[in-house]
């Protein structure tokens, strides 16, 4: 199957209706799409994944095949634990970036730097996906927002080169809980899949920095169910260690989220009840999630 490419260069000039059809074909039948020309500096890009790169060689990769789960695969054992090595940094409301074990001025600015202009294209991409669904153009943006907008994080994520990987995921099959996922990848390591009509679709490395983009569990149900979430995972290679930026579009913790326009899912709840929820059942079918959460709505016990 051929990944949806959107070209966002073509959205200003004689193609611009083409372009839109693409996008809300690629949200709607896909879940998933890559994006070119996306104005986030390519240059940014690529010291960002360097000076990640770097920090894991310098500070993380000891420890990840110190661990019990290397440790336990060496003899032949398996557990539910995803291999990868990761972290998360909080950018909005408020940043946690400067409490990052061992985490560089150098790399700071430079995340800094990147997540301010990914920022602008999630906002600007949200816009398009509320034109496309027939939406006032700030629609996504409302509803994810508290008092001071929408949540902004990114999980930084290696990969690592895996002796067994016939036996261990890097990250099980799950959908992302939150809204719209903006994706750096590396650019020579594959690994990521995605379910698309019951085959899995291997999504290539990431060429001249393009955003690989997908929708989490929060957008199909604000869209009423137009824009799936689709199911997800990372498989394990023996050569090479992949690279994984993924920034999360997410409501805040106290969004309360509804379907627009009419109820056709679970709504009035927090976000944060959610995530409680999805701690636990992150790998499960997502439509037990709705219906629990539906559930609750209802004041059933649950």
């Amino acid at each position: 199957m051929e990944i949806p490419v959107i070209d966002f260069s073509e959205l200003d000039g004689e193609n611009r209706i083409k372009t839109m059809s693409l996008l809300d074909h690629a949200c709607d039948k896909w879940g998933f799409f890559m994006v070119d020309n996306h104005d986030v500096d390519k240059e940014l890009m690529e010291k960002v994944k360097k000076m990640i790169n770097s920090h894991y060689e310098d500070h993380l990769k000891e420890k990840f095949y110190q661990s019990e789960m290397v440790k336990a695969l060496s003899e032949g054992k398996t557990s539910d634990a995803d291999w990868e090595s990761s972290f998360f940094i909080w950018h909005k409301p408020t940043s946690n970036i400067c409490r990052i074990p061992n985490i560089s001025d150098e790399l700071i600015k430079t995340m800094d730097e990147y997540v301010s202009q990914l920022h602008k294209f999630a906002e600007r991409l949200s816009n398009l996906m509320c034109e496309n669904l027939g939406l006032s153009q700030e629609y996504i943006t409302n509803a994810f927002s508290g008092p001071e907008g929408p949540a902004f994080g990114t999980k930084v994520a290696k990969y690592p080169e895996c002796p067994r990987p016939e036996l261990m995921r890097g990250l099980r099959e799950h959908t992302d809980a939150g809204g719209i996922i903006l994706l750096l990848q590396d650019d020579q390591v594959p690994g990521l899949e995605f379910l698309k009509d019951g085959k899995w679709v291997p999504i290539p490395p990431s060429k001249n920095n393009t955003i690989f983009v997908n929708t989490g569990d929060q957008l199909e149900i604000l869209s009423n169910g137009r824009y799936k979430s689709a199911v997800h995972r990372v498989m394990t290679v023996k050569d090479g260690c992949r690279l994984s930026l993924a920034t999360f579009y997410n409501p805040a913790d106290d969004a309360v989220i509804s379907p627009a326009p009419e109820l056709l899912y679970p709504s009035g709840y927090q976000f944060q009840d959610y995530l409680k929820l999805y701690s636990t059942t992150k790998f499960g079918d997502k439509g037990s999630r709705f219906h629990t959460m539906k559930k609750m709505e209802n004041g059933d016990s649950v």
